[in-house]
């Protein structure tokens, strides 16, 4: 029974909940963002913590009905970007906290420059070096590939930064942007894309054409990145741990329901086994008393 019990508490414990921005982890200055938290359906309330503090919190509108709730932010400046991480409730037990949740404001400085040495037209197995360049004094500068999954990188310099890169292979091929920044989460603008352009083996003599590198691009962009390469993966695991918590809790249930019926039918075994013996004992006695 203490090992059941044990299950027991740890099955209370609630899974972590999962936050998203939207529509991209990079807001422009002014521009309205959107927190996503999501716990599951039996949660009562959400907070949402900034850089370590209570920001805000809310309670779903259908309790039951919905696992997720929305912390808009109106108009994204330097004092909304930082890191944010979020939590529910269930009852009275609160969960762990999410992931932290990295949100950038762009567009604070001016504009940096982006090229790409040897040049931007290379042979698989070449190195080719990106350098981003900001007048404006800067400490921090970020690469980023278009692209759902794609990461940045960060260099520090005064008002330049190199980011090597290679041996290229076929899976570079792309379109690069940069940004300048003062800290993590204050970015400038982007910078005017460059195209890397990857020859494959030998035998291939052309380049493989890039995606469109327009200002709409750009801001379709915006729209697609990370957020469904964060949301649907993360998402699904929290479903199947659900699952998993779900069928875990089943089985405590039968089992706690069947340890009593097994210990009843043990004690009520033993006793017909004991009445029986006594009634046997009863009618030799009475064959051995005399008539």
């Amino acid at each position: 029974m203490p090992s059941t019990l044990a299950a027991l508490l740890f099955l209370e414990s609630l899974s972590k909940p999962v936050i998203w921005a939207k529509p991209s982890f990079m807001i422009p200055e002014g521009k309205l963002a959107i927190i996503w938290c999501q716990g599951t359906h039996g949660a009562a309330e959400y907070q949402l913590h900034f850089e370590g503090g209570l920001s805000a919190f809310k309670r779903p509108k259908s309790p039951g009905m919905s696992n997720r709730v929305k912390f808009p932010i109106p108009s994204m400046t330097s004092q909304t970007a930082g890191q944010y991480r979020c939590f529910y409730r269930s009852g009275e037990l609160w969960s762990e906290p999410s992931d932290p949740l990295d949100l950038v404001v762009t567009g604070l400085y001016d504009t940096p420059t982006l090229s790409v040495q040897p040049r931007p037209e290379v042979i698989s197995g070449e190195k080719v070096t990106f350098r981003c360049r900001l007048e404006t004094a800067t400490s921090t500068f970020f690469l980023l590939k278009e692209g759902r999954s794609s990461r940045p990188q960060r260099r520090y310099g005064n008002i330049q930064a190199e980011f090597p890169m290679g041996p290229v292979s076929t899976a570079h091929r792309g379109t690069y942007r940069c940004f300048g920044s003062y800290n993590t989460h204050a970015w400038s603008f982007p910078s005017e894309p460059v195209k890397l352009l990857v020859k494959g083996d030998a035998g291939d003599t052309t380049f493989a054409p890039t995606e469109h590198t327009s200002s709409d691009h750009w801001d379709s962009y915006m729209l697609t990145t990370e957020t469904r390469f964060q949301e649907d993966p993360v998402l699904w695991d929290h479903n199947v741990q659900n699952l998993l918590r779900i069928g875990l809790v089943f089985l405590v249930l039968v089992a706690l329901v069947w340890l009593p019926v097994e210990d009843w039918l043990h004690r009520k075994k033993s006793q017909e086994r004991a009445s029986r013996a006594s009634s046997q004992e009863c009618r030799r006695f009475r064959a051995q008393s005399p008539g």
